[in-house]
């Protein structure tokens, strides 16, 4: 256990590191013409920066992963997931990002540069804008990786999946590739606590393509069968109840329905 100054220390160290690296992989991916040598710089300074802060970082089953366009779905669990899927795979892959990030000086043109794609979460009709530029790009070819759950919470567990990687996916007749990240809870707490070193590790689960016909159903059962698959690996609560992945366990209508259980 360390100590409260030597967890400051690490922290001003890391978050120094942090900037310095950002602004390097900032100007590369300014001068820099392709998006892939882009993310390929994108990529090598990520691992670096968790090598350099005491994260080592693993990536188990990446065979797993095809050669051709697929959609990865990873669950949600800190601010490190970004940058610890930006260092595991190759860089034919962009993100799906929340949009108020592009907002964020540097990081936003950093984003855009990288080729990331940005939703809107709260706002209906742009929400749903976002969604039918994304199907309309499906056919592009190129591979995206999705947070399905949209946000993390404090306590451990996964939450609800949202549709549009599948939607995504089933629209390129690609697969989708669950995917469960470990340790970046503990190394980036989102209780707000000051950051530690320790092992990250991501593992490739094995790639799902649609068992269904219509478009509707095929959404549907990629998202049951990813969410199944990544609450499997990942050893933390489900916090859905009753098959509604809208309603996390402590609202009024889980309590009503668990309640209403014989």
């Amino acid at each position: 256990m360390l100590s409260v100054p030597v967890r400051i220390a690490y922290t001003i160290y890391a978050a120094a590191l942090f900037l310095a690296l950002g602004l390097c992989a900032l100007l590369l991916a300014l001068l820099l013409p392709v998006v892939e040598w882009r993310r390929a710089v994108a990529r090598a300074i990520a691992r670096a920066f968790l090598w350099s802060v005491g994260m080592p970082l693993s990536i188990k089953s990446a065979e797993r992963l095809p050669s051709g366009q697929c959609v990865v779905v990873a669950n949600h669990a800190s601010y490190l997931d970004g940058l610890v899927f930006t260092a595991a795979l190759p860089a034919r892959f962009g993100f799906v990002i929340k949009r108020e990030m592009a907002a964020v000086p540097l990081a936003g043109l950093l984003l855009r540069r990288l080729g990331s794609q940005f939703v809107e979460r709260f706002n209906r009709n742009r929400s749903a804008a976002d969604a039918r530029r994304m199907l309309r790009n499906a056919s592009t070819g190129q591979s995206l990786v999705f947070f399905p759950e949209g946000t993390f919470t404090r306590t451990p567990g996964l939450l609800k999946f949202h549709t549009g990687a599948f939607a995504f996916a089933a629209r390129a007749r690609c697969p989708v590739v669950p995917a469960v990240v470990r340790g970046t809870r503990v190394a980036l707490s989102p209780r707000g606590r000051l950051p530690r070193p320790g092992r990250i590790e991501v593992q490739i689960l094995q790639p799902l393509t649609p068992r269904s016909q219509p478009p509707e159903e095929a959404v549907t059962e990629l998202r049951d069968r990813a969410r199944e698959a990544i609450l499997h690996e990942l050893g933390e609560p489900d916090l859905t109840c009753c098959g509604d992945t809208a309603h996390p366990p402590h609202t009024t209508r889980a309590r009503s329905a668990r309640a209403s259980r014989p």
